[in-house]
């Protein structure tokens, strides 16, 4: 394993903890249906959720930079 892996396992755990880490603020009946409530999409994040929410597009986008790094242009045996 090269560094590059250890790294994308690394973000991969991560981005999986932080999603998990993630409240649903959705009914599960209006998850199938579609329908968002009135109520749910006036809120505003405050605090912890700012944090997590940032946290997770960051390392989205490090894992999709790593899995091209590691797709494209590392040589394997």
């Amino acid at each position: 394993m090269t560094f590059w892996d250890i790294l994308l396992f690394i973000v991969s755990c991560l981005l999986i903890v932080i999603i998990i880490l993630q409240e649903s603020k959705e009914d599960a009946a209006n998850a199938f249906t579609g329908e968002k409530s009135a109520q749910l999409s006036n809120q505003k994040k405050v605090g912890i959720e700012v944090l997590i929410s940032r946290s997770t597009t960051v390392l989205s986008i490090l894992f999709f930079v790593l899995t091209l790094i590691c797709a494209l242009f590392i040589e394997r045996v």
